[in-house]
């Protein structure tokens, strides 16, 4: 397996959306870590607990998961000296509380999911240790009783405050003709006095502070000095006690190191289990079974097209080694590759697949793919350089335990040299026992699949009545007439029909004139032969072409097809129709096609492609007699 596989089959975009169903860092980090594997024991257990895992959700939707990174941080705080601190033990108190939840919750779990409540007999017994936190610290402080000396001294701050108070109070009426406003200013943690500038002399202490304007002196009477003085040194006896306690607790909490990181990793597993049950659920997917080389997907549905998806059912028994896909563009194809590969990814990462329940996958050692252009912009290499470096690397790579995905192999080149590439790459692969799917466009590919050993064809099938392809895969067929069939709808001749499905399939077809689909002949069924009919080579004189009307040209400049009208005119110009529209150009800015002659009769009426309805119909009524009042202009 490697990183271009991975990105290809979309395989790292799945575990991104597993991984948002996570409730822990750790368990995402984990999901899009996730690698294929090929040990089928451990791929059974980890199928049969998600199946498991989605049979509780289906009953409990909420799993008492807790967070993890903080518990992980505490305890390496505490392993450097550093006590933990108590807003910290809430965090763990939470954790532990989770643990509890977890461990009751699986409880009665254990006759519906066996393999998946058995995890939790792995978290300890740490109530122990809860019951330490919870008598040591409360609302995220430590507990007045934590200690018998921490309770008397944290009394003794009580009278101490309570005395301040009281002396502050009676200060405040003392001095207040003295003072900016009549009331106390805490100062850091000391009482003080907002006394006027110039009625410092007035107040014996200690100046604190002062204002911004300097107009006040915040002052700290002699008479509050020796007790606050004296609360200074009770509280600095209090965060001693304090850091004892926090001391003694980290100690406690260290002593469970490995209980506690034994619970993390129950934890931290119950996450990943849950959240790749939770997407199965979502996607509706279930485990496939692990066979001896069958492939047989039931109902597949690519996860990553959603309600899009058209259902893909494909079966290769173990004698089938190779399926060759035909059909239209944008048909399914690759689709149907990839679907193929991705769920083979997902089940050797012990993933449900988005199928029907009874599907079989194989355990492959490789999944290499050739699909997409592959161009490389930094080596300045070409689609089909790019693409055949990449066979190579197959080539090497291939054995009998690979699954080989070829998108359109052999495309990119001269036709003739490029399906003679296909043929022989075929083989030689077919030679190292690897698992081929490919698509192809090489009518002759057909042929070549049909004879050889092992080899299936297959083909994306295409709706006759709507002209639109139906994304669904049909195994024993190469749907050798469907572009003839689409050319024949749309209105080709048959004459022309049958002659190219001889020079194509070197037999004969039954295709028979319509004369009302030669009257319906429009510019539409033009672009359908442009599209599906064979390209014949340009002749010697492609230099200094001469066109005829009828002849379908190609217009580099615009990228456009156009059917000659009439000319050369002196100038060497034509006047050729787009789109309906006739326009004028050079010849040289034209280059032929498909001549005339190979895609209309000897006496084929031309006005049905040049002129507009209501011109043949004036035409035709002149030519029968002559209308007061009626006549016609040329349309050129």
């Amino acid at each position: 397996m490697n990183e271009r596989t991975f990105d290809i089959l979309e395989f790292n975009e799945i575990l991104d959306r597993i991984s948002t169903f996570a409730l822990t860092d750790q368990g995402k980090e984990s999901i899009l870590q996730l690698k294929p594997m090929r040990n089928q024991r451990v791929l059974e257990r980890q199928h049969e607990e998600l199946v498991e895992a989605r049979a509780i959700l289906e009953i409990n939707s909420h799993i008492p998961i807790h967070s993890l990174g903080d518990i992980k941080s505490m305890i390496d705080q505490g392993k450097k000296g550093i006590y933990i601190r108590p807003q910290q033990f809430g965090v763990l108190q939470s954790f532990l509380d989770h643990c509890n939840k977890m461990k009751r919750f699986m409880k009665d779990k254990q006759l519906l999911a066996p393999s998946v409540a058995l995890y939790v007999e792995s978290i300890a017994d740490l109530s122990k240790l809860e019951n330490i936190i919870q008598a040591t610290i409360r609302h995220g402080q430590v507990d007045d009783y934590a200690s018998k000396r921490l309770t008397k001294v944290r009394r003794k701050i009580e009278k101490k405050n309570s005395d301040i108070k009281t002396r502050i109070e009676s200060l405040v009426k003392k001095y207040s003709s003295y003072m900016q406003e009549s009331r106390a200013v805490d100062k850091g943690e000391r009482k003080t006095l907002p006394i006027k500038r110039e009625n410092r002399s007035k107040i014996k202490g200690t100046i604190i502070d002062q204002s911004s304007s300097g107009a006040t002196l915040f002052i700290e009477p002699k008479e509050l000095t020796d007790l606050q003085e004296e609360r200074h040194l009770l509280q600095m006896t209090e965060e001693q006690e304090v850091e004892q306690i926090l001391y003694a607790l980290t100690a406690d909490v260290l002593e469970k190191e490995h209980e506690l990181n034994v619970a993390m990793e129950t934890m931290h597993q119950y996450d990943i289990i849950f959240a790749k049950a939770k997407y199965s659920r979502v996607t509706g997917g279930h485990s496939p079974q692990f066979s001896e080389g069958e492939i047989n997907i039931q109902g597949g549905r690519h996860p990553l097209l959603g309600e899009a998806a058209i259902p893909l059912t494909i079966y290769m028994g173990r004698d089938d080694q190779a399926l060759l896909i035909t059909g239209p563009n944008t048909g399914g194809k690759t689709v149907t590759l990839k679907t193929v590969g991705l769920f083979c990814l997902m089940a050797q990462a012990g993933l449900h697949i988005p199928a029907d329940q009874g599907s079989q996958l194989p355990i492959f050692q490789h999944i290499l793919v050739d699909i997409g252009d592959g161009q490389s912009i930094e080596e300045n290499l070409s689609t089909f350089s790019s693409r055949l470096t990449n066979v190579i690397s197959i080539l090497q790579e291939a054995n009998d335990h690979s699954l080989l995905l070829l998108d359109e192999i052999g495309s990119g080149t001269d036709p003739g040299e490029g399906m003679g590439l296909a043929t022989a790459i075929l083989d030689q692969l077919a030679s190292k026992g690897s698992t081929i799917l490919a698509t192809t466009h090489y009518s002759e590919m057909k042929t070549y699949a049909m004879k050889k050993e092992g080899f299936l064809n297959g083909a994306m099938t295409f709706n006759l009545e709507t002209l639109q392809p139906t994304y669904q895969l049909q195994l024993g067929t190469a749907g050798e007439s469907q572009a003839f069939d689409i050319a024949y709808k749309l209105g080709l001749h048959p004459d022309i029909l049958n002659h190219a499905h001889e020079i194509t399939y070197k037999k004969k077809s039954e295709f028979q004139v319509d004369q009302n689909q030669r009257k319906q002949k429009s510019y539409a069924s033009q672009i359908a032969v442009n599209r599906y009919s064979t390209k014949k080579k340009t002749s010697k004189t492609a230099e200094k072409p001469l066109f005829k009307m009828g002849d379908n040209v190609w217009i580099p400049s615009s990228e456009e097809m156009g059917i000659v009208y009439k000319g050369p005119d002196d100038r060497g110009q034509y006047i050729v129709q787009v789109k309906g529209e006739k326009v004028p150009y050079n010849h040289k800015r034209l280059k032929l096609y498909i001549p005339a002659e190979d895609l209309y009769p000897e006496d084929y009426d031309f006005d049905i492609i040049f002129k507009s309805k209501e011109y043949r119909k004036i035409d035709k009524m002149m030519d029968k007699k002559h209308v007061e009042g009626l006549s016609l202009d040329d349309e050129d």
